[in-house]
């Protein structure tokens, strides 16, 4: 055998980092590396999970205060057609519920006549597209429909 190197039959006594670095380490030898648990320096947690533990409160707190209360609107647009054309913060064909809650505010008034838009359907008030007629909706679902779309105001 040469000096430095060991045949096939010698073992050196030492493996790798455990964190796949290619650091030899003696055996016997404890490290600090745990590649599942311990982040590394200055290192950014994963998305969705809070910096710290007292974060965590706090920024569900924050967001649920953001987010409409959820009711039966929101369950009814979901069971309907109405996301083919529409999104709550993008216009996709018809506009985005965040921007008719912005242009409507939530009146009786607005609420009664945006209803009766659902049902009949129509064409002008945001572009050429007509939006589909939906009678088989009823005034009182469309109503709490459009409670739900007027509560994404931004």
């Amino acid at each position: 055998m040469t000096a430095g190197k060991l045949d096939s039959n010698q073992n050196d006594n030492t493996t790798t980092s455990p964190t796949g670095g290619g650091a030899a380490v003696p055996e016997g030898v404890a490290t600090t590396e745990s590649p599942s648990t311990t982040p590394a320096v200055g290192a950014t947690p994963a998305a969705g999970t809070p910096a710290t533990p007292a974060a965590a409160p706090a920024a569900e707190k924050t967001a649920k205060a953001a987010a409409p209360k959820a009711g039966p609107g929101e369950a009814l647009i979901k069971g309907s057609d109405c996301l083919a054309c529409h999104n709550a913060k993008v216009k996709i064909v018809g506009p985005a519920y965040a921007d008719v809650a912005a242009k409507y505010p939530a009146t009786p008034e607005n609420i009664d006549k945006l209803a009766d838009k659902i049902i009949a359907g129509g064409a002008g008030a945001w572009g050429e597209v007509p939006m589909s007629p939906h009678p088989a909706i009823s005034k009182g679902d469309a109503k709490e429909m459009v409670k739900y779309i007027l509560s994404l105001k931004k």
